[in-house]
């Protein structure tokens, strides 16, 4: 593959602000990680109480969202990590199409952040890195990490443009 297919491939519009995007999500979650282990100390199982509802525990997720599909093995890690790098190239594919908005950009960004955190985290500690506990009336939410709140916060924000923004924008069209 030529270097200027390379570059169509994964070079677009609005390419610069997704890999920003997820360069700081990226970057935010593995100072969070590193803080948390070890300036903090925090071992796993320690609670760290913040508030009556949120709470900081180190939890180490062996698989992947909510905890499924646990995987005890290095090649399980492995293999959620590659699964992991699969689909940031998808989603660096994806950010490169010259209809992208600026805001799919940074959805894109986060996504590919937050799962590149998670990734090496299943690379070169033994699982992922959960911290946040939130929990209030008897109920508990699972235990997240920053790069969970860059993948949410991302696929909220497509969901977003592909109901709200892209509606609007089709009404537009039909309209003119």
């Amino acid at each position: 593959m030529t270097s200027n297919a390379m570059h169509r491939w994964f070079w677009g519009q609005f390419s610069r602000l997704g890999y920003l995007w997820a360069v700081l999500s990226f970057a935010l979650d593995q100072f969070h990680k590193w803080w948390m282990l070890n300036i903090t100390g925090i071992t796993e199982g320690d609670k760290i109480v913040i508030t009556p509802f949120f709470d900081l525990i180190l939890i180490w997720n062996k698989g992947v969202s909510y905890g499924l599909f646990q995987q005890e093995s290095l090649a399980g890690r492995l293999a959620l990590g590659v699964f992991s790098l699969l689909a940031v190239i998808a989603l660096a594919v994806w950010l490169a199409q010259p209809e992208q908005t600026r805001l799919t950009a940074v959805c894109l960004g986060l996504i590919m952040g937050g799962a590149l955190g998670n990734a090496l985290d299943r690379l070169i500690r033994p699982g992922v890195a959960d911290f946040f506990s939130l929990h209030a009336f008897g109920y508990n939410w699972y235990i997240f990490n920053i790069a969970d709140i860059a993948i949410v916060a991302g696929v909220a924000g497509l969901l977003y443009d592909a109901i709200w923004v892209s509606r609007k924008t089709a009404s537009k069209s039909s309209q003119d």
